[in-house]
């Protein structure tokens, strides 16, 4: 039996090196240019080289080579897995693989082998292999892995011990949490917040903003930090902003989340705004004192003449009248300051805003020979805000600008892009102007430069555009006015 199966070895050992002979001969010289060690090997294994690149990535003469096969040449740790896919070759599947190799030397090289079966008279009577050393790619990827390890190391030891709140979020699922998400979102150890979804800690009227926000981040849209609200394992809900970038965690798509308490920020603004409104009430009691004391000073005055001159009643009437018109519209004003109408922010169209404002002030205007143009420079969007008081806030700039335009003129609104995120809104008028000094005063209580001003109204306007997060500038000379607005979008 054992001399039939070497009979038949030898057969096809025969067939092997006259195939060699006869039909590889002719691609001798391309085999020589070929940097990659290429060879055929025979039933048992045994090396038949085919170029020099062999014997520079084995290191052994083609004399030597020829009687040695894989058993001689692989490492002991890949040896099993080489002489498996050896075998499966001679089933007539191409195998490609990487192992390593020990080099004549001894050192070990790492190698990539590609094996095609031999069919002849549709008989495998061996393999042919190429091997191609990888050592120095192998290094570099060892090298270039470590350094990423590294680099891993030290973002995870940044992000474990960042005094906010860090997570990583794989589409809803959150795949990593640091210590002080742990605690931020009252949880025991990182396994009650890790594995769970998002939206368990999200804070049901921000969910819908938050879903958006995820998909800006998805899309690669930067995103700021923004106000929300959530809920801990606890029960309890807190208020935080948080921000989010995409990232890559696992070789995955994934987003950064940094989360920050903000409830002692929350405190302290509240605090800072108390002592704020103590510092105003303290310059509009001053005001008030000033404002009031002259038309009561005026009325006690005329009631006394009243009680000597009966004649004269009607007309002391009517001054008396006319000053407690004045107070009354003081107090007015400042019931408005003392106890501001609750904000009901809403997405509006800024153009539908502006031009129900045009209509409303045009009668006066067109009494005032003043015509009103708002010129759209730039594609006008929709805007959070109050409606009514936005609206408040351009006729209270429309009438200052048609007082100070008593001859008529033009009054021009400017629509135009500030940045990526704001609109810019500029009231441009042909009125008489302020005075440089008088500018610096202005929205300050009870300065106004009308006669019979109080103040307040611009002060309250000033007071709106920052609740909604907005600024204003006023710029003047002889030629008129301009009343920059920016708004957010």
């Amino acid at each position: 039996m054992n001399s039939s199966i070497s009979n038949i070895k030898k057969e096809k050992r025969l067939l092997l090196e006259n195939y060699i002979k006869e039909s590889l001969s002719q691609y001798n010289p391309l085999f020589a240019s070929d940097s990659d060690a290429i060879y055929i090997m025979d039933l048992d294994g045994f090396f038949i080289p085919l170029n020099p690149a062999c014997e520079k990535l084995f290191g052994y003469a083609e004399d030597q080579f020829s009687k040695m096969t894989y058993m001689k040449v692989v490492s002991l740790e890949h040896l099993e897995r080489a002489l498996s896919i050896f075998y499966q070759s001679l089933e007539g599947k191409l195998q490609n693989f990487d192992c390593q190799i020990i080099h004549k030397s001894g050192e070990i090289r790492d190698v990539n082998i590609t094996n095609y079966p031999i069919l002849i008279e549709e008989e495998i009577v061996g393999v042919y292999g190429i091997a191609k050393d990888i050592t120095d790619i192998k290094q570099k990827r060892k090298i270039l892995l470590e350094e990423i390890r590294q680099r891993e190391e030290i973002y995870r030891e940044i992000v474990e011990h960042s005094p906010d709140a860090v997570i990583i979020v794989g589409k809803e699922v959150i795949l990593f949490a640091n210590d002080t998400a742990v605690k931020l979102f009252g949880a025991c150890n990182k396994e009650d917040v890790i594995g769970k979804n998002m939206f368990d800690f999200i804070h049901p009227s921000y969910v819908d903003m938050v879903k958006k926000r995820v998909q800006e981040v998805e899309d690669g849209l930067p995103v700021d930090f923004i106000e929300q609200k959530i809920i801990r394992n606890d029960g309890i809900v807190i208020e935080v902003e948080v921000k989010s970038i995409p990232t890559i965690y696992q070789n995955e798509s994934a987003r950064h989340v940094i989360v920050r308490d903000i409830t002692e920020k929350k405190k302290t603004q509240k605090l800072l705004l108390q002592s704020e409104k103590l510092s105003a009430a303290g310059q509009l009691a001053a005001g008030i004192a000033h404002e009031i004391r002259n038309p009561l000073t005026a009325i006690k005055g005329f009631l006394q003449l009243m009680e000597t001159d009966n004649d004269r009643n009607t007309s002391y009437l009517e001054i008396i009248n006319a000053e407690m018109n004045r107070i009354e519209l003081i107090l007015s004003e400042l019931l408005v300051l003392a106890k501001p109408q609750e904000l009901k922010f809403t997405k509006s169209s800024l153009k539908i805003i502006l031009e129900q404002v045009k209509a409303l002030i045009d009668t006066q205007a067109n009494m005032n020979n003043t015509k009103v143009n708002i010129h759209y420079l730039a594609d006008v969007t929709h805007v959070r805000c109050d409606e009514n008081q936005l609206k408040q806030v351009f006729i209270n700039f429309l009438k200052n600008s048609l007082e100070a335009m008593p001859h008529g003129g033009e009054i021009n609104i400017r629509v135009e892009r500030a940045g990526v995120d704001n609109l810019q809104i500029c009231l441009i008028d042909q009125g008489c102007g302020i005075q440089q000094e008088d500018l610096e005063r202005i929205g300050q209580p009870f300065f106004s430069t009308k006669e019979g001003g109080t103040g307040l109204g611009l002060m309250i306007s000033k007071q709106i555009i920052e609740n909604h997060h907005g600024s204003f500038q006023i710029s003047s000379d002889h030629t008129g006015t301009i009343i920059k607005v920016t708004l957010p979008i």
